[in-house]
């Protein structure tokens, strides 16, 4: 068993650099669900040096298999993929930008309708929150109208933050508490309302009275658990009849249960659908696709940006959606994450510990059933990474895990789970509490 111990955790390099971030950028990251803070403060290595298949390897070169979400799900072969990295290097030895558009963008265009037979027309841009701004500015240029009617995460926009203008906690079901909207303007109140997963009534009582002023209908299709096909029925027809444009955001669904958007799966088609995370493994790139009747209004306003007609994406793009397809990834990471939730179940049940496993397969997630779930959590990151894994409570298998990765992960569980099942759980604490919602960081 590997045992980097606490103190050393606490000395790490990324550590020291980590502290050093807080005094440069604020909040620390850029992104924040890669704060050292969600996980485990103090410890998380913070910062890597490498990362290779399932790998991780910190800057004091301690190497760990990220058990964890893979680059936020983003990294679906793996990180570092041969076939994509040489498909982006070509890219680059041939000229990653120019005056000239690049091919690639056409085929990849292609690509993807060929996987979406109801989508015709397709835009790109280089994350899942200026691809889901892109969608409601078209939806609303097709329509004409304001609002936006959403459920699930979609992005830091003006337009979703927007929500939490009229309502402080308006969010804290679909994101996570705490979000204030600082910077939004406050003409934007009650443009964007949300309501629940798979709840059409409360969708309905929302709309009740300005079905007319509604552009877009905005939702995850997916959030962690299958999606009920008539919940998705319910909604397209909804959508088609108050006039408004029906948008899946497929940005963390998408290419995790089959190739292409999980509404494939439903048989149940938008009018937009986007993507991002995955459908490049790990490189910027996003795209916006839809019927040509609602996408051909992107040319009745104004959507345009220099970045986004570079090249390292759409070869990317193209090099892993052709390997998702050719080696069957779907299969792969759906069996890796059923045998991991298996662990979770198997060793929860040896060591009378409640626990509640959630999610599909390749976006797994177990939490604890106690008072203290969080200090639990906290304490299970941080005896895993003793272990030499990256362990949190959600789980994105890629292509790059293996049985015998998950083999190891049992073992490293058993202990674990032991460990927190018969000592006191505040003596293997050993760090603050991980957090679960936004905390405003100092630079301390």
């Amino acid at each position: 068993m590997k045992n980097f111990g606490i103190d050393k955790m606490k000395k790490s390099a990324g550590q020291l650099l980590y502290q050093r971030a807080k005094r440069l950028i604020p909040g620390g990251t850029q992104l924040l669900s890669k704060r050292p803070e969600m996980f485990a403060p103090n410890v998380w290595p913070a910062y890597y040096s490498k990362a290779k298949g399932c790998k991780v390897w910190d800057l004091d070169h301690n190497e760990y298999i990220d058990m964890s979400i893979m680059g936020i799900g983003a990294n679906i072969l793996g990180y570092a993929d041969d076939d994509v990295d040489n498909a982006v290097m070509e890219a680059i030895k041939n000229g990653s930008s120019s005056s000239l558009n690049c091919q690639e963008e056409v085929e990849l265009a292609d690509l993807l309708i060929e996987l979406h037979p109801w989508a015709e027309m397709v835009r790109y841009t280089r994350s899942g929150g200026e691809a889901c701004a892109v969608a409601i500015r078209i939806a609303r240029a097709h329509t004409k109208r304001d609002k936006v009617l959403f459920s699930g995460y979609h992005g830091w926009s003006d337009w979703y933050l927007a929500s939490n203008l009229g309502d402080t906690d308006a969010l804290d079901g679909q994101l996570m508490p705490g979000l204030d909207p600082n910077g939004v303007p406050r003409g934007l109140k009650d443009t964007a309302i949300p309501f629940h997963f798979n709840d059409i009534d409360e969708l309905k009582l929302k709309a009740d009275g300005i079905e007319k002023e509604i552009a877009a209908i905005i939702v995850e299709p997916a959030r962690g658990e299958d999606a009920p096909k008539d919940y998705l029925v319910l909604l397209k027809t909804f959508a088609k009849n108050i006039g408004a444009v029906l948008i899946f955001d497929e940005i963390t669904s998408g290419f995790r249960m089959c190739a292409g958007g999980i509404h494939l799966n439903y048989g149940v088609n938008p009018d937009i659908a986007v993507f991002a995370k995955s459908i490049a493994n790990g490189y910027a790139m996003a795209s916006i696709i839809g019927t040509e009747k609602v996408m051909s209004s992107a040319q009745s306003t104004f959507i345009s940006s220099t970045n986004w007609t570079e090249r390292i994406g759409p070869a990317a793009a193209i090099a892993t959606i052709k390997k998702y397809i050719h080696e069957n990834v779907a299969e792969h990471i759906i069996n890796i994450g059923d045998a991991v939730k298996k662990v979770w179940l198997t060793n929860s049940e040896k060591h009378k510990i409640n626990i509640n496993v959630s999610g599909l397969p390749t976006l797994a997630a177990f939490s604890f059933l106690a008072e203290n779930n969080q200090t639990m959590m906290t304490v299970f990151t941080i005896e895993m990474l003793k272990r030499g894994f990256l362990g949190f409570r959600q789980f994105k298998p890629s292509y790059a895990h293996s049985t015998d990765d998950v083999s190891k992960y049992q073992n490293a569980v058993d202990e674990v789970f032991f460990n927190i099942a018969t000592k006191p759980i505040d003596e293997l604490l050993v760090t603050p509490v991980a957090h679960t919602g936004l905390h405003r960081l100092t630079k301390e």
